[in-house]
């Protein structure tokens, strides 16, 4: 990335919910909330996706898993609340930026490039990630803004197919970002 340019870029925040947050993706919060700062600093947006699971769902189906249905499981951990206001939320319920309501934000926005960090690395920051480039939309994950609530093995994995699914130089840090984009800039 240390060449490329972002175009109309938005920062997607995926899922950092008190549900998801443990052991395993706690350190990823700090990193998340510093790229936020820096991020909005910057000028650029922001926007934050929430996962809802509902009774009936595929995941109670398939899963057995019933999780993530009431507060405070579905919150934004406290650390981001403050900076969620005045960004848009998507609730979402499934894995992806790209519901109707999502994939309409992006839409209107005319946002080209889109910049994923949040929880869980192989599951809804991998498929927003993947439904991005299927959609022409320019996909990049900060590796170290994002977790897996299961372990880093899960994070790696997801990392690996991820490289497989959107391109390895799709994989940024924090900081290569952030200073490609004080070195050539985001066109809005």
């Amino acid at each position: 990335m240390t060449n490329t340019q972002l175009h109309n870029p938005a920062l997607v925040v995926v899922d950092v919910q008190n549900g998801f947050v443990n052991q395993h993706s706690r350190h990823a919060v700090g990193a998340i909330v510093d790229l936020i700062a820096a991020w909005t600093t910057r000028g650029l947006p922001v926007v934050f996706t929430r996962y809802l699971n509902q009774p009936g769902s595929a995941y109670e189906k398939y899963f057995s898993w019933s999780r993530l249905m009431d507060s405070p499981e579905i919150d934004l951990v406290p650390e981001l609340q403050p900076l969620a206001v005045g960004h848009p939320v998507i609730d979402k319920l499934g894995y992806t930026l790209f519901s109707n309501e999502g994939a309409a934000l992006v839409r209107e926005q005319g946002w080209r490039d889109l910049v994923f960090c949040g929880i869980a690395t192989e599951s809804c920051v991998l498929k927003s990630a993947a439904d991005a480039f299927e959609n022409g939309y320019g996909p990049w994950i900060v590796t170290d803004a994002c977790a897996s609530d299961a372990g880093p093995e899960t994070h790696n994995a997801g990392l690996t197919v991820a490289r497989r699914l959107i391109g390895r130089n799709q994989l940024i840090t924090s900081s290569t970002l952030l200073e490609s984009i004080d070195r050539t800039g985001a066109d809005r």
